[in-house]
C-alpha cells in the first residue's frame, strides 16, 4: 500500500507594507472656523441657556433633570421646585417622594428625584453644601455625567468647556465643524478648532443654532448666519 504523499508546505504569504493613511484635510480653514464663530458672535453677543436657576445648586439640579427632557418641561416643575429648595440643605429637607411630586411631569421623574435627593446628600457631607468647581469632583455626584458637569463649568463658573447635547453632536457632523462617533469626539474636536476667544460661548451658539436653524429635520438655511460659510452637503440655497 503506497503512502500517501505528504501535503505540500504552505509558502507563507508576503507580508505586503501598509498603506499610510492620508489625514483627511478638514473641511474648514482657520480663517473660515474664525468667521463662522464670528457670525454667531455678532448675531446673538450674549448667548445663555434656556435652563431656569438661581444659583449653581439649581442649576446643577436643572440640568440633571433635563436629561431627555425639555428645558420647557424642566422650568415648568423646577419653579415651584426651587420657590421652596434652592439649596442642598433644603432639597434633602423635602425628602425624596416631596421631590418626586414636584417634579413628576418631567420623564424618568422617580430615578432623577432619587438622585437630586443623593447628590444633595453628597454636597452637604463632602462639599460643605458647596457646587464643587471641577469636572472630576462633578462627576463623581449620583446622575452627574459630563455633559452635565461641562453645563454647569461653563455657566455657573465661567469654564470655557464645551458641552455636546443631541443638537451639538448633529451640527459638529453635519456642517462639518467638528466630526465624531461620539459626543466626546466632538467636544475633543471643538476644543482644538474654536478660537479662544470664543470657546466661552461657543457650545450655547452651536446648540441654540441646531435648536432653532439647523433642525435635524428640515434645516432653515435661509434663516442661517452662516449659510454662505457653511459646507454642509445638507445645504440648501433657494435659487
Amino acid at each position: 500500500m503506497k503512502k500517501p504523499k505528504p501535503a505540500p508546505a504552505r509558502v507563507p504569504a508576503k507580508r505586503t507594507a501598509a498603506k499610510k493613511r492620508t489625514p483627511r484635510r478638514p473641511r474648514y480653514t482657520k480663517e473660515e472656523i474664525h468667521r463662522i464663530f464670528e457670525r454667531f458672535q455678532e448675531a446673538l453677543p450674549e448667548p445663555k441657556g434656556e435652563l431656569d436657576y438661581v444659583n449653581a445648586f439649581t442649576l446643577l439640579v436643572a440640568v440633571v433633570l433635563s436629561a431627555q427632557a425639555t428645558d420647557v418641561g424642566v422650568n415648568k416643575a423646577t419653579g415651584p421646585l426651587f420657590a421652596v429648595a434652592d439649596t442642598p440643605e433644603k432639597m434633602l429637607a423635602l425628602g425624596e417622594d416631596t421631590v418626586r411630586d414636584y417634579i413628576k411631569s418631567i420623564g424618568l421623574y422617580r430615578n432623577k428625584a432619587k438622585n437630586v435627593i443623593a447628590l444633595s446628600r453628597t454636597l452637604i457631607e463632602e462639599y460643605g453644601g458647596a457646587v464643587p468647581q471641577t469636572r472630576e469632583a462633578l462627576e463623581k455626584l449620583p446622575g452627574v455625567g459630563r455633559k452635565t458637569a461641562n453645563v454647569v463649568l461653563n455657566i455657573a463658573f465661567g469654564q470655557p468647556t464645551i458641552a455636546v447635547d443631541t443638537h451639538l453632536f448633529r451640527i459638529g457632523n453635519r456642517v462639518g465643524l467638528a466630526p465624531g462617533k461620539t459626543p466626546l469626539d466632538v467636544e475633543k474636536a471643538l476644543e482644538k478648532i474654536v478660537p479662544e476667544p470664543f470657546l466661552l460661548h461657543a457650545h450655547h451658539w452651536l446648540i441654540l443654532h441646531g435648536r432653532y436653524v439647523c433642525k435635524a429635520r428640515k434645516p432653515e438655511c435661509h434663516r442661517c448666519v452662516i449659510v454662505d460659510l457653511c459646507k454642509s452637503p445638507e445645504k440648501v440655497v433657494d435659487a
